[in-house]
């Protein structure tokens, strides 16, 4: 029998899934994998772009820095990387979720149509930053298995959060059984999902020492954790080094970015220059970490995608600068 954890966990807000309790989709099973198997997502769309069905049978290897593109949105797929490449990246984490750079319901027929821009470079989809929190969600099983035949393995899934009127021990538990279930459809499409810690009282994640006992009977292969730095030193301060230890048995994605703090809020900053210390990232260079790094430029959210673009750039370049010094 498979738990709702809609039940006691609340969703993120940007989630298309429903969060209201009475809603008849939360009473339904996590996952049919049979029936996620036996839908099939049209091939109309990959046929548009032969190059990337050969591509698909011949995975290439992770790329090691990866741009999030959240405020370049305004480029069109060829401009996006074009300019990605020239700034130095091998791949970008694109938003494919509600009012992201393609929305879940047109991931079939936009998704191959970026993958194939982004080859024209030398770049990949390293990542999809997705709502999804459960498989049976409006579009996720036409997004993942557009993905899927893509190569493009590794998405990011969306938050729960906790409900604060409900045992936190059973919302875990809850949370434990849909990674469990999201795990064996990630299986049988050859994908990987990771679950990303954030900062908040509410977020599942957000003290990291959780993320094991949610992940518990999941291999990493299956669903992992995207590890933000910035995050975890927001939450645990001097702990970070614990946070960072609770979570490389499952770490498939480094998240870079840095903040400093005006009175109680935190705020973004350029990379190196707040308070996430040096040595986390010479803390992953000695351990010999080769997976994807994502570079998040997010304290320019109003200037505009050119500047947008160009603190990308120099924040890789920085971010090179403390990983391989």
């Amino acid at each position: 029998m498979t738990h709702d954890p809609a039940h006691s966990v609340s969703r993120d807000p940007h989630s298309s899934a429903s969060r209201h309790p009475e809603d008849p989709a939360v009473n339904r099973p996590l996952l049919d994998r049979r029936g996620v198997l036996k839908a099939a997502v049209g091939s109309a769309g990959l046929m548009a772009f032969p190059g990337l069905v050969r591509a698909a049978e011949t995975k290439a290897p992770p790329r090691r820095y990866c741009a999030f593109i959240k405020f370049v949105q305004q480029y069109s797929f060829d401009e996006l990387s074009e300019r990605i490449a020239a700034a130095g990246f091998d791949g970008v984490e694109a938003t494919v979720r509600k009012e992201g750079y393609i929305l879940p319901e047109e991931a079939p027929d936009r998704l191959p149509a970026l993958v194939e821009a982004l080859t024209k470079n030398g770049l990949e989809l390293t990542v999809s930053t997705t709502d999804i929190l459960r498989a049976d969600q409006p579009h996720a099983e036409a997004l993942l298995r557009t993905a899927s035949q893509l190569g493009a393995p590794t998405y990011r899934l969306g938050f729960y959060r906790y409900d604060k009127h409900t045992d936190l021990r059973k919302q875990i538990a809850n949370v434990n059984a849909a990674m469990v279930e999201l795990a064996a459809m990630n299986h049988e499409l050859g994908l990987n999902g990771v679950y990303q810690n954030h900062s908040g009282p509410d977020y599942v994640g957000a003290p990291v020492w959780d993320l094991p006992l949610i992940l518990e009977g999941v291999s990493p292969r299956e669903v992992g954790i995207a590890f933000d730095i910035r995050h975890a030193t927001i939450e645990g301060g001097l702990a970070w080094p614990l946070h960072y230890r609770v979570a490389k048995p499952w770490l498939r994605v480094l998240y870079a970015k840095d903040f400093f703090w005006d009175g109680r809020k935190a705020e973004h900053a350029p990379m190196g220059q707040g308070l996430v210390d040096p040595k986390f990232y010479k803390q992953v260079a000695a351990s010999g970490y080769d997976g994807a790094v994502s570079v998040h430029v997010e304290y320019l959210r109003k200037e505009g995608p050119e500047a947008n673009m160009q603190a990308l750039a120099t924040d890789l370049k920085a971010l090179k600068g403390l990983l391989e010094a």
